[in-house]
C-alpha cells in the first residue's frame, strides 16, 4: 500500500454541471466523508485532542476559502488528512478530459538556460588537477552526460552531450550545496522543472546517488571497492534477487511485497532453498520497501521460525459504504462456496453493527505454528531504514519474534496500524482513500507515527555499503 501523494490524471469525462465544485465543497465532502468511514479518525482525534482538532479544522476551512485552482486545492486536502497520519491517505482527482497543459515551446528547449562558462579545453585542463574520488568529474545518467566542477562551497553538473532531449551542451543540470553534514540540492529535470534533492550520497568512487536519480563516473576510471559493488548490485535490482555474499552469508535482497512481486520472490527463495539450509548467515535486505501484501512473504518465515510467531488481528469500520468492498469478494473469480459462506457471514456481522468495529473472526492474536525448525541459517539479519512501511513493518513484527533475528539499520516511518485503504469518489470527482481497518495493537503496541526500531543502529557513520558487512562481523562476534 502506498503512502505517496499522487495527482493522477484520469482521462475520462464526469458530468458535473449541478454540482458546486469550488475548494469549499470538496473540503466538506473530503472532511464528512473521512470522519465516517476512515478507521483511525476517531484514534487520531482522541489521541491529539478535540480542540485540536477543532482549530485544524478552523484554520483549513478558512484557507480553502480563497483557493481557486484545482490542484492547489489538492494539495490543501492533503495537508489537511495529514493530521490524522502520515501514510495510508491519498487525494486523487477525475479529471475532465478537456483540460490541456500549460502551452510549451514547439519542442521544450530552453536556449536562454543558464549556462557553464569555460571551454572543453578549460574544463579537460581543470579536471586533471582534481581529487579524482570526489563528486567533480564526467559522469553519465542516460541519456546525458554532465560535468560536475567544484563552485563554491557546492558543485555545479553542466551537460556535456544531451543525447536525444532538446538540453544543450553547457546548461546547468545539477546544482548541490551542503545541507548541515548532508549534501543537497536541485536536478533539473527533462522539461528543466526542479526535482529537489534532500540527501545526495557518493557510494563508493563512481556512482551518485541523487533521489530516484544515479550518476554513473565516466571519467576518470576508478575501481571500486568488492563491498562497494555488493551493495550497487543489490540496491539498483528491481526484482527479488539472492547474492552469495561470502562462504558464510548469503543475502536476500527484496525491493517490494506488492501482490505482483510474490510470484517472482517464491521463485527467488525455492530456486536457493537448499543453499539457505546450508549457509550460516542470512541477510535479509527489505531497505526502502513500502509494503504490499502478507501472502508475499510466507515463504520466508519458515527460515525464520524458532517458536510460536502472535500475530494481533484487526477490526474492521462497519459504514454503509465500507462493507461494499467485502461485497466485492463475492464478485472474485475463482471464489470458493465455503468462501462465499464466510464473506456473507462477515457482510451480516457487519451490516449488523454499523458504525462499530467488527473482526473476522472473535480471536485477538492468531498464533502461527511450523513443525519444522531449521539450525540454519542460524543467524538472521534484516537490514531497515525508514523507507519501510505498512506490510514490510508487519513482516517485521512477526520475524523479530525468532530467537535467530536481528534488525540492523534505522527506524521504520510507521505506516502500519491504520490499514487496508479503501477509496470514495464525490460528485465533482475528488477521489478520497483511507482506511478500513484497525489493528488491535493499538493503543498499547502502536506503531504509526514511531515506527519499529532497529536492534543494531547503524549511524551516519556506517556508509549504507557496509550494513551488509557490518551484519555479518556482528554475528562472527
Amino acid at each position: 500500500m502506498k503512502n505517496a501523494f499522487l495527482l493522477i490524471a484520469v482521462l475520462f469525462g464526469i458530468s458535473v454541471q449541478a454540482q458546486d465544485c469550488s475548494c469549499p465543497n470538496h473540503f466538506n465532502w473530503v472532511k464528512k466523508t473521512f470522519e465516517e468511514n476512515d478507521a483511525g479518525f476517531k484514534f487520531a482525534v482522541d489521541r491529539k485532542g478535540e480542540g485540536a482538532y477543532q482549530k485544524h479544522n478552523e484554520t483549513f476551512a478558512e484557507k480553502v476559502k480563497s483557493i481557486t485552482d484545482k490542484d492547489t486545492c489538492l494539495y490543501a486536502l492533503y495537508d489537511w488528512l495529514k493530521f490524522f497520519r502520515k501514510g495510508h491517505i491519498d487525494i486523487d482527482v477525475v479529471r475532465d478530459n478537456t483540460e490541456k497543459a500549460p502551452a510549451q515551446p514547439a519542442n521544450g528547449a530552453k536556449p536562454d538556460w543558464e549556462k557553464y562558462k569555460g571551454t572543453d579545453k578549460q574544463l579537460k585542463k581543470y579536471l586533471a588537477g582534481i581529487k579524482q574520488d570526489g563528486y567533480e568529474g564526467i559522469w553519465k545518467s542516460e541519456p546525458y552526460t554532465i560535468a560536475i566542477v567544484k563552485e563554491g562551497t557546492g558543485y555545479v553538473g553542466f551537460i556535456l552531450d544531451g543525447g536525444n532531449t532538446v538540453w544543450q551542451k553547457g546548461q546547468i543540470k545539477i546544482r548541490l550545496t551542503t545541507n548541515g553534514t548532508k549534501m543537497g540540492g536541485v536536478y533539473y529535470l527533462r522539461n528543466y522543472s526542479e526535482y529537489r534533492l534532500e540527501d545526495v550520497q557518493m557510494i563508493g568512487y563512481n556512482t551518485i546517488a541523487l533521489g530516484g536519480f544515479t550518476l554513473k563516473r565516466d571519467d576518470p576510471k576508478l575501481q571500486d571497492a568488492p563491498q562497494v559493488k555488493s551493495y550497487l548490485e543489490l540496491i539498483n535490482t528491481n526484482g527479488p534477487f539472492m547474492q552469495q555474499y561470502s562462504d558464510k552469508t548469503l543475502v536476500l535482497r527484496i525491493r517490494s511485497f506488492e501482490d505482483n512481486n510474490k510470484k517472482a520472490i517464491d521463485s527467488v527463495i525455492n530456486a536457493n532453498r537448499d543453499k539457505i539450509l546450508k549457509t550460516p548467515n542470512l541477510v535479509i535486505d527489505i531497505r526502502y520497501n513500502g509494503g504490499g501484501s502478507d501472502d508475499s512473504y510466507a515463504e520466508i518465515i519458515p527460515f525464520l521460525y524458532t517458536n510460536p510467531i502472535r500475530i494481533v488481528n484487526m477490526q474492521l469500520l462497519s459504514t454503509p459504504h465500507n462493507n461494499k468492498r467485502i461485497e466485492e469478494y463475492l464478485a472474485y473469480e475463482g471464489i470458493t462456496e465455503d468462501e462465499k459462506a464466510q464473506v456473507n457471514a462477515m457482510l451480516k456481522k457487519l451490516n449488523d453493527n454499523i458504525g462499530g468495529f467488527v473482526g473476522w473472526n472473535d480471536e485477538k492474536v492468531y498464533v502461527q505454528k511450523l513443525d519444522t525448525i531449521h539450525p540454519f541459517p542460524k543467524n538472521v539479519a534484516i537490514l531497515i531504514n525508514e523507507g519501510n512501511a505498512s506490510t514490510s513493518e508487519q513482516f517485521l513484527l512477526a520475524a523479530k519474534q525468532s530467537t535467530k533475528v536481528k534488525l540492523f539499520g534505522t527506524t521504520t516511518a510507521g505506516i502500519l496500524d491504520i490499514s487496508n485503504m479503501h477509496s470514495a469518489t464525490s460528485p465533482c470527482g475528488v477521489i478520497l482513500r483511507y482506511c478500513l481497518s484497525k489493528s488491535l495493537r493499538i493503543p498499547e503496541m502502536a506503531i504509526d507515527d514511531k515506527g519499529i526500531q532497529p536492534d543494531y543502529y547503524l549511524d551516519e557513520e556506517i556508509p549504507q555499503q557496509q550494513w551488509v558487512q557490518y551484519a555479518e562481523d556482528s554475528f562472527e562476534k
